[in-house]
């Protein structure tokens, strides 16, 4: 054997499900110079025990839905299933186990027919030594052979133990060990050990009429079924991940559980809620603590997380309603054979006479339960897991041993247990093999380092000095405050082929309107991705972004969501898509729910996920959860922006103007210094003075915080002319209204081209400000002509209601307004924004001497929450007209 053949050359132990895909990845991501060996005793591919069955009745436990192979595809598996098992199957339906098996062996299949792909090549051997050699390894075989490779991964499974077994028994034919591999006596009662999602299976599968099913197991607790339609998982309790000890985490857990039953009736939700942060609560725990979990709690995870499909439930109890299946608790303490059945007793002292016992454990999590691992961790290339559960592995993969990090030596699967404690269902797999695929194809091109990432995990393709800079720039944003731009500035100049960096920079300065040298940043990530290899994410980001500052509103708009769907931990991405004080967003209402909500499977308890939600809350006016939210998130990170924003509209919208003043004033003192966009935070402080009719506060916070001295692009239109037309239309600040100073300093195109629906809005209420019918009608044909609907829909037709105030033209004015008001959510912000049109409306209602309808306009708004100016105006319209009614409705 050439020695250099090695370095082409990537071994796969293990053709289950884990390592095929694997392969998959490999094959299609290396070039036909490249060999990939695949290694595996058993006589198919793609199956492993999971998927090996030939019983279609043994179905997945997760919907189809939810099994895609393809971490960026979550419906490949769905068409594959309409195109090669059922044309009308539905995304709730749950396909059997041997299907999904020839999907992923199909998958590999497809990957090898394409000629430039690297070449595959299948051994059915056991690998029985692994070894390092110079810069490379030797794979030895249980047939004679040795492979060279430059990379290998472990994705092989553990294989079930008999430890438990009485010495009588192990000896016994009779004991099915291993029961996908050996058959059940087709005759005769059988007794299997174990009750879960196996044991269901093989118990479906082993009914017979004339026999009985006994079934043992330490806790008798069986597998519980999935219900359709299911209810979308609950986020779980803010900073659970914080828990510091097994109890706690207990109590938290069960008051999360009965909170989610009282909410939705089902306590799936509040499980199927806990699969983002449940990695990091296992390696939040001690030693000691894991292996009490295991000890006490394993068995009860286990068979609320992963559950039967609902056919298999019905078929599993009707057996047991038939009188054909018994449940004992206990274990086997002994066992006798004679030569026509086994005499099995259990530690109760039940005795059992059965034609086999059937082994139903699962397999054994230990190294010493594995012959080749037994050898690896004797030579130090591996070590045992935490709780002693597979081998030990870092946070990408990599095995830790004995072995320089320089060597691509990885693991998928079951192997990463005790890191990972959830690591056998196919969500967790997918990523796994996708990642490790990666991390190899980067090391046969030669790339030995790890790439850095961002605090969300995604890769960076640059150094770390630029990597450092980003994230100090990305993590500003989140926190938003200011030198985002500068940060990103800066880790260009240290990585000039940094595209991430460059796009970002593009993005930003366009969503923003702060400068006008997005289109350079754009041109520079583009001709940096020419000469870097990229990972998927930056090139999606990359494509999104571009589209976002290329083609229409819309098409850009879809183009950066279809990215969040792809990854949604792409924070940046995500604070662009979502309405914030930052940036007005590519959603609104129920969009905006939806979106961030979906966001918690990927975020867990997350901080800056935690105010990004608590806004979305306090939208619902579910006020008590978005202060506990804002308040988790402020725990975590004082500086968080997006937590006080949620935060100052709990206050503003219960009504608590002089304890969210005296809140946000200390907050602007302390961290205000730093914060991006501030004036948004001195806008909310003045609404508050507004509704206590402290108009003095309002002008010497407006002098201080708001004029256009202090406050620059796009805030000046935003926060600073809206309230004070406010201001105007309330009658708390009539006169030397410094409307012109605003305006010189607004950025010309929010008020002649508004980039989006929201700047129009409040481009209009300045122009309106301003007095400035002419400009007011331009804007509103040109909203007209836009091809986006709510331009057309609705910012049109404000733009036309603000020309008849500032005409003074005040039914019609009353008339369009009313009309705005009921279909304004989708011009995006926050209610408090939008309500600027509203206290338009109510203004000229007043003006039109219709009182009535304007005090009902001001008592649904006191319904909801106290204001004294609110209250002055609502006295002061029934004064004019006493037929409306004398009372408010008070909160």
């Amino acid at each position: 054997m050439r020695t250099n053949e090695g370095d082409c050359r990537v071994v796969v132990v293990g053709a289950g499900a884990g390592g095929t895909l694997v392969a998959t990845h490999l094959v299609t991501a290396l070039s036909s110079r490249f060999r990939v060996e695949l290694v595996d005793p058993a006589p198919t591919t793609g199956r492993g025990q999971a998927y090996s069955t030939t019983d279609d009745r043994h179905l997945l436990n997760v919907p189809a839905s939810g099994m895609s192979a393809f971490p960026r595809d979550p419906e490949h598996f769905l068409r594959w299933l309409r195109n090669h098992h059922d044309p009308k199957f539905q995304p709730h339906d749950f396909a059997p186990r041997a299907v999904f098996g020839r999907y992923i062996e199909s998958l590999l299949t497809t990957a090898t027919e394409f000629p430039g792909n690297a070449r595959l090549v299948r051994r059915r051997a056991e690998v029985v030594d692994i070894s390092g050699s110079g810069d490379g390894f030797v794979v030895d075989l249980s047939d004679g052979d040795s492979i060279e490779a430059r990379a290998v991964v472990l994705a092989t499974s553990s294989q079930p133990g008999t430890g438990w077994a009485p010495a009588e028994l192990a000896r016994d034919e009779r004991l099915v060990a291993d029961p996908w591999t050996q058959g059940i006596p087709e005759v005769g009662d059988v007794l299997m050990l174990g009750s879960g999602l196996t044991m269901v299976d093989l118990a479906i599968s082993a009914d017979r009429p004339d026999r009985t099913i006994h079934v043992v197991s330490r806790t008798d607790a069986v597998p519980h079924p999935h219900v359709l339609p299911t209810t979308p998982p609950v986020p779980p309790p803010p900073g659970i991940t914080r828990t510091q000890d097994l109890d706690t985490l207990r109590a938290t857990l069960a008051a999360h559980v009965e909170e989610t039953v009282e909410a939705t009736g089902d306590w799936r939700a509040a499980i199927d809620g806990l699969r983002p942060v449940t990695a990091q609560l296992w390696r939040g725990l001690s030693e000691a603590d894991k292996r009490s979990f295991l000890a006490r709690d394993a068995r009860s995870w286990d068979v609320r997380r992963h559950r039967m499909a609902p056919a298999t439930a019905r078929r599993f109890h009707a057996i047991a309603a038939e009188g054909r299946l018994e449940r004992h608790r206990g274990t086997i303490a002994s066992a006798q054979a004679d030569t026509s059945a086994l005499r099995v007793t259990l530690d109760d002292g039940t005795t059992l006479r059965v034609a086999a016992v059937v082994n139903c454990t699962g397999p054994v999590g230990s190294i010493a339960a594995d012959p080749l691992l037994t050898r690896l961790a004797q030579t130090g290339l591996v070590r045992p897991g935490p709780a002693g559960l597979g081998i030990d592995t870092a946070d990408d993969g990599r095995i830790v041993g004995t072995l320089p990090e320089a060597l691509p030596f990885l693991a998928v699967g079951s192997l990463r247990r005790g890191n990972l404690w959830e690591s056998t269902a196919m969500p967790e797999i997918r990523e796994q093999a996708y990642d490790v695929a990666r991390i190899v194809s980067r090391s046969m091109h030669g790339e030995s380092r790890r790439r850095p990432v961002d605090p969300y995990g995604l890769t960076l393709s640059t150094s770390q000095d630029a990597a450092e800079r980003y994230n100090a720039a990305l993590g500003r944003l989140l926190r938003l405050q200011d030198g985002v731009e500068e940060g990103l500035v800066e880790a260009v100049a240290a990585d000039e082929g940094f595209v991430q960096a460059h796009a970002a920079l593009a993005l930003l300065g366009h969503e923003w309107g702060t400068n006008t040298h997005w289109q350079a940043s754009l041109r520079a990530a583009h001709r940096a991705a020419s000469d870097r290899h990229l990972d998927d994410r930056e090139s999606s980001f990359l494509d999104a972004v571009t589209t976002r500052l290329r083609t229409d509103e819309a098409t850009g708009a879809a183009a950066l969501l279809r990215h969040v769907r792809l990854f949604p931990r792409d924070a940046l991405a995500v604070s662009v898509a979502v309405p914030t004080v930052a940036f007005g967003g590519l959603t609104s209402g129920t969009q905006t729910a939806e979106l961030v909500e979906s966001l918690g499977r990927s975020y867990g308890d997350d901080w800056w996920y935690a105010g990004q939600l608590a806004f979305v809350r306090q939208d619902q006016e579910r006020w008590g959860e978005a202060g506990d939210l804002s308040a988790y998130a402020l725990s975590v990170e004082p500086a968080s922006g997006h937590a006080v924003h949620a935060r100052a509209h709990v206050f503003y919208e219960t009504g608590q103007h002089t304890a969210g003043l005296a809140w946000l004033d200390e907050w602007i003192r302390s961290r205000g210094p730093e914060a991006n966009h501030r004036s948004h935070f001195s806008w909310h402080a003045a609404l508050h003075e507004l509704m206590q009719d402290d108009v003095e506060a309002v002008r010497r916070r407006y002098e201080r915080e708001l004029a256009p001295s202090v406050v620059s692009g796009s805030r000046v239109v935003v926060d600073s002319g809206a309230l004070l037309w406010r201001g105007r239309v309330t009658g708390a600040w009539t006169d030397d209204l410094p409307v012109g100073d605003v305006r010189a300093a607004a950025p010309k195109e929010w008020l002649t081209a508004p980039p989006t629906a929201f700047a129009a809005m409040h481009g209009a209420v300045l122009l309106a400000a301003d007095g400035d019918a002419g400009a007011l009608t331009q804007l509103a044909e040109h909203a007209s002509r836009s091809e986006d609907r709510v331009f057309r829909d609705v910012v049109s037709p404000l733009c036309t209601g603000l020309v008849a105030v500032v005409e003074e033209r005040w039914n019609a004015a009353s008339a369009t307004l009313t009309q705005v008001v009921a279909t304004m959510d989708p011009l995006g912000g926050s209610k408090a924004q939008r309500e600027v049109v509203e206290d338009t409306l109510v203004h000229a209602l007043a003006m039109a001497g219709r009182n009535a309808e304007a005090a009902a306009v001001l008592d649904q708004r006191l319904s909801r929450r106290s204001s004294a100016l609110d209250a002055r105006r609502r006295a002061s319209v029934v004064a004019t007209d006493p037929s409306t009614t004398s009372e408010p409705v008070s909160r």
